[in-house]
């Protein structure tokens, strides 16, 4: 069988596997090979490729517009309307935008389509903490292979909120409840200005984090909130205890029920995962490495979609978008991996494997809009978002949701190119 790829030209044949795959392999942009993932068995994910961030760290599409501080969601949909799917939901397919709840996303999808999810869990990464007399927030971003964390150390700025702080030193202790300690190795990335550093960590640090952590706030909310309020309905344990800094959080309005409609109505469901590390929300950095895993049923049933042509592939989230094209080749066919992803998606990189995408709305100066622009196109994300400001959607992630389909009518790929 044969199905049109999403970047390129012409057909590109799609061999759809087994259930139980191939060998787990780990993708780079251009497919199989190190270059984009490193195997999870690695002492240490591989460092960001400043070459390949240098077009995410440019400007934005949408660079010039401005959310007013009104439109930020202070407090989750259920503390302000009638449930987490209370929220709403902008739609665009090309240039055409339509708003809808988020209730009615069962009527935006068709039998066949399937919904990519991630089933990280949400940890409670923020720890209080003190580097000599200095008080400090920890968060812990990433846990490497070989059991050292990636932590971000931040100034406590009042009413649980934190500022930035200068990464480092090499060597400084930091003190932890329980009398425990961490101390600081290395940066990730170049050390001038670091932000993240591998550090040594006590042992059971998921333990520490469940007896002493909470979840990791922003200063445009209003308040701590329980740590259920930061967790997603397909969330599920990981066996080491490793989970996502940061909550997935396009997946936030799905509930039981609006799940169960969705499989009723024959929409199908992919589940992969990508434990998120701490962004950056004074700088809007490209994301850093991160570990990933889909699984080779994932990878069969994506691959089996594509080339049957009886549906869309819509990720959940930006995360569900990193993961799965980290593990698609430039043939267009997603194979199981397991390990590390530096994959930065931009509109000169485009999207192998994705169709649609559902996700929160981001600021301006966030470098995931390069992705959102790689999937749906730059013209048709800009009317989007002026949509969503004229109609005063909420920001972030207690905010509503979008939801960006292919424009069937024009049928145009959202790439200008499968190379770097």
């Amino acid at each position: 069988m044969t199905a049109r790829g999403r970047c390129g030209s012409g057909e590109v044949a799609l061999a759809v596997p087994g259930a139980g795959g191939g060998p787990s392999v780990s993708p780079g942009p251009g497919g199989a090979g190190p270059s984009a993932a490193a195997a999870v068995g690695s002492p240490a994910p591989p460092e960001p490729d400043r070459a390949r961030t240098a077009e995410a760290a440019g400007a934005t599409p949408l660079e010039a517009l401005r959310v007013p501080e009104e439109l930020s969601a202070r407090v989750p949909a259920e503390q302000r309307g009638a449930g987490r799917d209370d929220v709403r939901l902008l739609v665009s397919r090309g240039r055409a935008v339509a708003h809808h709840a988020f209730r009615e996303l069962p009527g935006q999808l068709r039998a066949g389509d399937v919904l990519v999810v991630n089933t990280s869990m949400t940890l409670p990464a923020a720890v209080n903490g003190r580097v000599g007399g200095e008080r400090v927030v920890v968060h812990f971003s990433t846990r490497g292979a070989d059991g050292r964390w990636a932590v971000e150390l931040r100034a406590p700025v009042g009413a649980g909120v934190t500022g930035p702080r200068p990464g480092g030193p090499a060597g400084a202790v930091v003190r932890l409840p329980g009398g425990r300690a961490l101390v600081l190795e290395e940066p990730l990335g170049p050390a001038a200005g670091a932000r993240l550093w591998w550090a040594r960590v006590p042992e059971r640090v998921p333990e520490l984090l469940r007896r002493h952590g909470r979840p990791i706030r922003y200063g445009y909310t209003d308040r701590d909130q329980p740590l259920s309020a930061y967790r997603t309905v397909f969330a599920v344990d990981s066996p080491d205890g490793s989970g996502s800094a940061e909550m997935p959080s396009a997946a936030r309005p799905f509930t039981v029920p609006l799940v169960a409609e969705l499989v009723r109505r024959g929409v199908l469901f992919a589940p992969l995962s990508l434990h998120t590390g701490v962004a950056s929300a004074e700088a809007h950095e490209p994301p850093y490495p991160e570990r990933f895993a889909v699984p080779a049923a994932t990878a069969w049933l994506v691959n089996a979609v594509r080339a049957a042509g009886s549906g869309r592939v819509v990720a959940v989230g930006t995360t569900a978008v990193r993961a799965l094209e980290s593990a698609a080749g430039a043939d267009g066919v997603v194979r199981s991996a397991d390990g590390w992803t530096d994959l930065v998606v931009t509109p000169r990189r485009g999207v192998r494997v994705v169709d649609g995408l559902l996700t929160g709305l981001h600021e301006p100066q966030a470098s995931h809009l390069l992705m959102l622009e790689a999937v749906a196109g730059g013209e048709a994300l800009r009317h989007g978002y002026e949509a969503a400001l004229q109609e005063r959607y909420l920001w972030h992630e207690f905010g509503d949701v979008h939801l960006i389909l292919p424009d069937e009518e024009g049928n145009a790929p959202n790439c200008s190119s499968n190379e770097w």
